[in-house]
């Protein structure tokens, strides 16, 4: 896990309505207007608490047909633990660093030098 997918996770469970989601989900599985039904809450706005449990891969969301041929949306918890400690966050930034391109360097691996700057007989400096 990198600092960026830390962020989302503390970041997705460091809200009350997605606390509350993932509680009502602790149940079992619901689809999308029961669930909003139970939290009181508009089906927008719980997509989008929905959404940002999903991309921290806290719920898995799974489109199913009904027996009348109704498209639903089910979601459920995915097996999760927190865990949050300096050894999380230093594994994190570590992650970022083994993940990063090498920074560029010149030809013979010295710092870059700037573009020569233009001359009087340059004909890039000149207008026609």
């Amino acid at each position: 896990m990198n600092s960026e997918q830390l962020l989302a996770l503390l970041s997705a469970v460091g809200h009350a309505q997605r606390l509350r989601v993932i509680g009502e989900l602790a149940d079992g599985r619901l689809y999308v207007s029961e669930l909003a039904r139970r939290l009181e809450m508009s089906r927008p706005l719980l997509y989008m608490h929905l959404d940002r449990l999903e991309k921290a891969g806290l719920v898995v969301g799974r489109l199913e047909l009904s027996e009348d041929g109704k498209a639903l949306k089910y979601f459920e918890l995915a097996p999760f633990e927190l865990k949050l400690n300096v050894a999380t966050v230093l594994a994190a930034l570590q992650e970022d660093r083994s993940a990063a391109p090498p920074e560029k360097t010149g030809d013979a691996g010295g710092a870059v030098e700037p573009p020569a700057a233009k001359g009087p007989n340059d004909p890039r400096g000149t207008r026609t």
